[in-house]
């Protein structure tokens, strides 16, 4: 298996047994795909279920779901405000007053 990985060019990255912190937002992620698109739904076959998936990743999660993490903002959203915030602080480097 790890060679398949590193093939792949993953790198493995584990703490020590019983310590799963590394995993952490993976795991919320999962969770939450779980219970918000995959346990909803009974797919034909997997391109109804990739094709749905996908929706629900760019179009709610990305789009329309809070993130608490992100202030409770969607992380499209988000990353439009803080592009914007870092455009106005270079401008205003370049430019002071």
């Amino acid at each position: 298996m790890a060679t398949r990985l590193f093939a792949c060019g993953f790198q493995i990255s584990m703490s020590r047994k019983a310590a799963p912190w590394e995993n952490g937002r993976v795991e919320s992620f999962i969770k939450t795909l779980k219970a918000d698109e995959v346990s909803l739904r009974q797919y034909r076959n997997l391109a109804q279920a990739r094709r749905s998936i996908g929706h629900f990743l760019e179009e709610v999660y990305n789009h329309r779901r809070l993130h608490s993490a992100l202030g409770y903002l969607p992380p499209v959203q988000f990353e439009r405000d803080w592009h914007e915030q870092s455009n106005k602080e270079a401008a205003a480097r370049q430019f002071p007053l």
